[in-house]
């Protein structure tokens, strides 16, 4: 895996997320209520406060719970609730050290299809089945990982030249046209919410 993100619109950030398997599947475990970019940016930060050039999972799970979450609890803050995502991280962390050897590229390598590649992302520690689909989309659109089936799998995100998630950020324009259909959806939501009373 070495490829150009443009997740979190930050050079050094997103060449982590381009090669770093572990990065991308944390950068996609932060991502949830703070802005894309913001949650994208959080696997360099975190590896810049460890003194290293990428992510291990074996040290991670290894270190003290309330060490780590002092760590993304540094001004700024990895995340908006550091102390809840250091623990995530760690449970990631964990899993893949138990499960597959510390190897985040295991979770998606040699899997045949699209439906058994969806099963192992929704078993990861923090990653429900919306999550899961988002990161096959982004694994099948940018990172050269598609078994048969992986669009039917990812759902509405798989869709070809749609702009639903971080799947289809490939730079400031589509990000924005991302931005633009999630502020959609949630104001559809509202409606449909303000609708039922």
């Amino acid at each position: 895996m070495d490829v150009t993100l443009h997740l979190a619109q930050d050079p050094e950030a997103d060449e982590l997320l381009g090669r770093s398997p572990l990065a991308a599947l944390v950068g996609m475990l932060l991502d949830q209520q703070v802005p894309m970019e913001w949650a994208f940016k959080g696997p360099r930060t975190i590896a810049d406060r460890l003194g290293a050039d990428d992510l291990d999972a074996h040290e991670i799970a290894a270190r003290d719970p309330e060490a780590f979450a002092a760590l993304l609890s540094e001004k700024p803050a990895v995340h908006r609730y550091p102390g809840s995502m250091a623990k995530r991280i760690q449970q990631l962390c964990q899993y893949l050290v138990e499960h597959y050897d510390g190897d985040a590229s295991a979770v998606w390598e040699g899997v045949d299809t699209g439906k058994e590649l969806l099963k192992r992302l929704e078993e990861l520690p923090g990653f429900g089945k919306q999550k899961a689909q988002i990161f096959l989309a982004l694994l099948g659109k940018q990172l050269g990982v598609t078994p048969t089936g992986w669009r039917e799998a990812a759902g509405s995100y798989g869709e070809a030249k749609s702009f639903r998630s971080v799947a289809d950020i490939t730079g400031p324009e589509s990000l924005a046209k991302v931005r633009a259909h999630k502020q959609e959806m949630k104001a559809a939501a509202k409606a449909a919410k303000a609708a039922e009373r």
